[in-house]
């Protein structure tokens, strides 16, 4: 189909161009500028490597790999040919060896990636607050991998082969990936060929269902409860973020400002979101909510924001983050340093 320019008085076509055309390439232009807008191709998910290629025995990389919202990889391949090549053959290599990965070797590869493309922040917390998690857990982890091709064009062949795969399980998007030159800009339109829109939720709903009977099977989640004395007061069988709750509100009990608390335990920089005034729980939640994004988890169930659980300091309110990953006794160990006169004392139960 073809692009038109609504003037006055008539309907002026967009002429179609090809990438090569325009001198647009693939690594320099195409995967870098997706890299940074991800969501052209898809919206939930994240990039957390580029040029992927970290397995034994073979030098193949992944032009870009990312993970969606139900903690599946994903495997991104970009042509900017007129027929996508082989590309889907390529994929499917790429997915099989990426279908043993580990949440730790996700975080290294996202850490890599962050420091190569100047993002701030731990990546082990950046994955935790995309899925909603509190802590990694291979067991919910890479159950699935999905495959997404961009390309201007996909021939006959490669399309009958992904309809074919698709029948048989395997999760591939085509989406076709269109130049248009209009005066000194370049267009690009994108536009998902398989699956047909139309019967996108159908297949949607029957991997969800597989999803569900997977995550069904008894895990290795970390389940420990602990006994702690905090500022005279003494609190039994804290779960991770209870615990992190109460001593939060010791150091806060004792002066600290919530600065003062995220300066504690600097690997983490989303402890705390606020909004200005003082607002009581409703009133927060609403403001919460306008800022979501969408997610396993919704936002207003990762923040204690219940009434009697926010915080107020110069104006502004406050709610604490109820995620916590692997790292919750190094952030005991520093709040304690940071607060002393709280007396703090912890102890793991059964």
């Amino acid at each position: 189909m073809a692009l038109y320019r609504i003037n006055e008085k008539s309907l002026d076509k967009i002429d179609q161009t090809t990438f090569a055309d325009q001198g647009i390439k693939e690594r320099a232009d195409l995967q870098r500028l997706l890299k940074q807008d991800i969501q052209a191709l898809a919206d939930d998910i994240m990039v957390i490597a580029e040029e992927f290629g970290e397995w034994e025995g073979s030098n193949r990389r992944v032009d870009l790999l990312a993970l969606d919202r139900n903690a599946n990889i994903v495997v991104i391949e970009l042509k900017r040919t007129q027929d996508g090549g082989h590309m889907e053959l390529q994929a499917i290599r790429y997915a099989s060896m990426l279908s043993t990965i580990t949440f730790d070797q996700a975080v290294r590869a996202f850490t890599e990636y962050m420091k190569a493309n100047d993002i701030e922040g731990d990546a082990e917390e950046v994955i935790l607050d995309f899925l909603g998690w509190e802590q990694g857990d291979d067991d919910r982890f890479a159950q699935d991998v999905r495959i997404i091709l961009a390309s201007a064009e996909f021939s006959r062949e490669l399309v009958t082969s992904v309809i074919w795969l698709n029948e048989r399980n395997l999760d591939i998007q085509c989406i076709s990936m269109k130049p248009y030159r209009d005066g000194d800009n370049t267009l690009l339109n994108f536009q998902q060929v398989i699956p047909l829109p139309e019967a996108s939720d159908y297949q949607i709903k029957v991997r969800e269902k597989q999803q569900r009977e997977r995550q069904s099977r008894t895990n290795n989640r970390d389940l420990t409860r602990y006994d702690l004395t905090v500022n005279g007061r003494e609190y039994s069988g804290l779960a991770k973020r209870w615990l992190m709750y109460r001593i939060v509100c010791a150091m806060i009990e004792r002066g600290l400002t919530p600065d003062e608390v995220l300066a504690a335990i600097p690997w983490r920089n989303n402890l705390f979101i606020s909004f200005e005034g003082e607002l009581d729980s409703e009133q927060f939640i609403t403001e919460l909510m306008a800022n979501d994004k969408g997610g396993a988890v919704a936002l207003s169930k990762r923040y204690f924001c219940d009434a009697g659980e926010l915080f107020v300091h110069n104006g502004r309110t406050y709610a604490f983050t109820n995620q916590w990953g692997r790292r919750t006794l190094d952030a005991v160990e520093s709040f304690s340093k940071a607060c002393p006169e709280m007396g703090l004392v912890l102890e793991a139960v059964e």
